[in-house]
C-alpha cells in the first residue's frame, strides 16, 4: 500500500520550488502548513511519548542548504568501499528495530529536500576527471519508498543515463518501482534491494514489504533492463538463521538472473551503544535485544568476530553455489575478517571502491 503522510510541513523558502508544487498536488488532500523554520516543530515532536515514530508519518519540506554529495562516514578500522551518498532526504517511512537513524538524527520527521536544481549543479561541477563514481541516495533514507509522492527517480535516473563515470544505486526494501520501468536508464542506475528472511521482516522491519515481494519488484526493474544489486546487511544469528539465509538465497537467484546482478553486500548486526537503548524501549520484544553484542573498533556493537566470520562465510557459500561469478563484499569488516570469510581481501579502501567501480561499467 502506498504511504501517505499524516501532515506535510513547508519552510517558506521551500515554497518556490517546483518539487514543492509537485509533491504538494501529489499529496492535495493531506493537512499541510507553511512554516518559517522547522526547530519549533522538532520541538515540540521530540517532547512526545514516540517523537520517532510519529515523526515517520510527517513529512517536512525544506532547502539543502549544505552539500548534497558527501563521502559515506566509514571508520578508519575497518574496510570502507568509499561510497558516495546522495543527501537527497533524511529518515524512513518504514520502522526497522535496528535502524542507526533512530540514534543518529536529531529531526524526526521525514525531510525533503526540495531544491534539486541546486544538486544537480553540484553534480555538474563535481563529477569530472577520469574517475567513476559510485553514488547512492538509500544512507540517510529509503531511495523509492517515497517515490510515487516525490517522483525523484524520474529526475535522477536520466541524469545519470548521460554520465559516463558515474553510477546511481538506488537502495530499498520497497516496492515501489513504477516510476522506473519506462525511464532510459542506459545502465547507469542500479536498483538494489536489501534482504532479510521474512522472520526477520515480520519482527524487525515493520512497514515493509516481504522478501516475495521485494524479489518480484526486483525482477520487474531486470525486465527493464536494470543491473540489480542485493544487501545482506545487517546478517543477524538467531536459532534458525541457517536455514532461513540459505532460502533467502535460492529465492532470490530462482526469481533473478546472476548475469544481471552487479554486486552482493554482506554486513553483520552493528549499531552504536545508543541504539541499544532505544531499541529496547521501542521494539522490546525483539530478538536483537537478546544478542550477545560487544564493542568493536569503532565502537560500535558487534557480535564476536567468530560469528561474523560464520555468518559471511555460509552465505558466501550458498551465493556462490548458486551464483558463482556475482561479485561479493563486505560491508565494515576487517582484512582478517575478508580473509576468514571469503578467502581474500582488498589491500585498501581505495581498491575495493576500484573493484566496485568497474562493476558500474563493465556488465
Amino acid at each position: 500500500m502506498q504511504f501517505s503522510p499524516t501532515k506535510v510541513y513547508i519552510e517558506e523558502e521551500a515554497l518556490s520550488y517546483p518539487l514543492t508544487s509537485r509533491i504538494l498536488e501529489k499529496l492535495h488532500d493531506v493537512p499541510r502548513e507553511i512554516i518559517s523554520g522547522s526547530q519549533e516543530v522538532i520541538q515540540d515532536f521530540s517532547q512526545r511519548k514516540d517523537p520517532i515514530g510519529e515523526g515517520k508519518r510527517v513529512m517536512l519540506l525544506e532547502v539543502q542548504r549544505g552539500r548534497f554529495l558527501k563521502p559515506c562516514p566509514g571508520t578508519k578500522n575497518y574496510l570502507c568501499c568509499l561510497y558516495e551518498i546522495l543527501d537527497l532526504a533524511t529518515n524512513c517511512n518504514l520502522d526497522c528495530s535496528y535502524c542507526i537513524l533512530q540514534a543518529y538524527l536529531n529531526n524526526p520527521l521525514l525531510v525533503q529536500y526540495v531544491n534539486i536544481d541546486d544538486l544537480f549543479s553540484e553534480l555538474d561541477r563535481t563529477l569530472k576527471g577520469d574517475r567513476i563514481y559510485r553514488i547512492g541516495t538509500g544512507e540517510l533514507t529509503d531511495s523509492l519508498s517515497l517515490d510515487p509522492i516525490t517522483e525523484l527517480s524520474r529526475d535522477l535516473v536520466p541524469y545519470f543515463s548521460h554520465l559516463p563515470n558515474a553510477c546511481l544505486e538506488l537502495k530499498t526494501k520497497s516496492t515501489e518501482v513504477k516510476n522506473l520501468l519506462d525511464l532510459e536508464h542506459r545502465g547507469r542506475t542500479i536498483v538494489a534491494w536489501s534482504l532479510s528472511p521474512d522472520p526477520i521482516i515480520c519482527s524487525e522491519e515493520l512497514g515493509a514489504p516481504s522478501l516475495e515481494e521485494r524479489l518480484r519488484a526486483a525482477r520487474l526493474c531486470q525486465e527493464a533492463g536494470y543491473r540489480l544489486g542485493f544487501h545482506f546487511d545487517p546478517l543477524i544469528a538467531y536459532p534458525g538463521w541457517e536455514n532461513d539465509y540459505q532460502r533467502v538465497v535460492d529465492s532470490l537467484f530462482q526469481a533473478i538472473d546472476p548475469k544481471r546482478v552487479a554486486w552482493v553486500s554482506l554486513g553483520a548486526l552493528r549499531f552504536p551503544p545508543r541504539l541499544g537503548g532505544i531499541l529496547r524501549e521501542r521494539f522490546p520484544q525483539s530478538r536483537l535485544v537478546a544478542g550477545e553484542l560487544f564493542p568493536g573498533m569503532d565502537g560500535k556493537l558487534r557480535y564476536f568476530r567468530p560469528i561474523r566470520t560464520q555468518l559471511f562465510r555460509k552465505v558466501y557459500q550458498w551465493i556462490r553455489e548458486r551464483a558463482p561469478e556475482v561479485f561479493c563484499y563486505l560491508c565494515m569488516e576487517s582484512p582478517r575478517v575478508w580473509r576468514d570469510s571469503l578467502g581474500w581481501f582488498p589491500q585498501d579502501n581505495y581498491q575495493l571502491r576500484d573493484l566496485l567501480a568497474r562493476r558500474c561499467v563493465e556488465l
